[in-house]
């Protein structure tokens, strides 16, 4: 007799109870290897895939895609290896011809990178079989892939005509956890912001001049936002309780700085975290920075890479804006907005007139925790930081 193995929602971080099922790898009498990627699921932090626990094949699937469910909650029942007590309705042709292109000789022959890429883009092993290879012996290489999907007719939902003259757009799950995070922040913690203009003529020019050098002597890009990170580490270390968070009526300060850095994504906005940040030097910060960056933007973010954050940044001046609030990302009690940079006529120290590329700064915190006064005070020293820490390798 079979052994049926009921898998459930994991818990895929210490804040996180819940999840939104985005897509199924298996389906119900499909066979299933252990670790191998079971189903994706949503959080309002990452996208992560589930491996199976056990090798069998999948009996039951108990939630859909966009269903929410909790941490415990069955996701499917899977029938270990061994004696199988009926057997499984003989599957249509088309069916089975696609189940014997997912046998493991399919798998050895295409690279675990180009599954995953075909897996993200609905891409059946059928399909890469049509595929032309330009690799190694014939093989379908990533840009081949790449390729194939540019040239896929994909009708976007907008396109098509709504006799009310309106477009209804479901929500994707990641979408509707951002919601409910920003909203219990909004209406929980009653927010205060302040701003400040930071002239960052020679931080650029710093960054135009050393660019290429410190490219190619750390492998990591140079950029405003490396500096406006260390700055926000250096300003915590003089500024400590705009790194907490509010547990009860207990102000708990953390004296380690994991800076979250908001990065837009397709789906949304992920944060992934710079654990430690107040130890690193500026060439780590850089490498940090590129590394998530790379990451967000080919879905590979793992949940360690967006829990435990203390603080967070976004930048909304790579877009061009120039000023901003944000909203609190609960439960943390600060948020530091980036604005765009723009060159302006300036009165200088010696009261003559120069041409300075300015920056403005923007800090939203929870009023319960912090004053206004310490605010101000945090700003200026952010501010200091940014126009005269120009070292590039501390």
């Amino acid at each position: 007799m079979s052994k049926d193995f009921e898998v459930t929602l994991p818990k895929l971080g210490e804040s996180i109870m819940n999840a939104t099922i985005v897509q199924w790898f298996k389906g119900e009498g499909e066979a299933i290897q252990k670790d191998e990627p079971l189903l994706e699921v949503a959080t309002d932090k990452v996208n992560s895939e589930i491996p199976s626990p056990v090798s069998g094949v999948v009996k039951k699937i108990h939630a859909q895609p966009d269903e929410e469910l909790n941490v415990g909650d069955p996701l499917a029942v899977i029938a270990q290896e061994g004696a199988v007590e009926t057997a499984p309705k003989e599957a249509p042709k088309e069916q089975k011809a696609a189940q014997e292109t997912t046998g493991s000789d399919q798998k050895d022959y295409y690279s675990p990178a180009l599954l995953r890429l075909a897996r993200e883009h609905n891409v059946s092993f059928s399909d890469l079989e049509k595929i032309t290879g330009t690799g190694s012996g014939g093989r379908v290489s990533k840009k081949d892939l790449e390729a194939y999907v540019a040239k896929k007719d994909k009708p976007c939902p907008l396109d098509q005509p709504a006799p009310t003259g309106e477009e209804h757009i479901k929500m994707t799950g990641m979408r509707k956890a951002i919601a409910e995070n920003m909203v219990r922040s909004f209406y929980e913690a009653p927010h205060a912001s302040l701003m400040i203009e930071v002239d960052v003529t020679d931080t650029m020019t710093l960054i135009k001049n050393e660019k290429e050098a410190f490219l190619s002597k750390h492998g990591a890009k140079l950029t405003i936002t490396t500096f406006v990170a260390r700055a926000i580490a250096r300003a915590l270390q003089e500024y400590p309780l705009l790194n907490a968070s509010l547990r009860n009526d207990t102000i708990v300060v953390k004296r380690f700085v994991n800076l979250g850095i908001a990065v837009s994504v397709e789906q949304g906005i992920m944060v992934p975290v710079i654990k430690g940040c107040q130890k690193m030097n500026l060439p780590e910060i850089a490498k940090a920075v590129g590394e998530f960056a790379q990451k967000a933007r080919t879905n590979t973010l793992d949940p360690n890479d967006v829990k435990d954050g203390t603080v967070t940044m976004t930048n909304f001046g790579m877009s061009g804006v120039k000023i901003g609030i944000p909203i609190l990302r609960y439960p943390e009690v600060a948020i530091v907005g980036i604005g765009g940079i723009s060159k302006t006529v300036a009165v200088l120290d010696d009261d003559t007139f120069g041409v300075r590329q300015m920056m403005h700064v923007s800090l939203t915190f929870d009023h319960r925790v912090i004053d206004g006064m310490y605010g101000c005070g945090f700003l200026s020293s952010l501010k200091k930081h940014l126009e005269q820490d120009l070292e590039t390798n501390a």
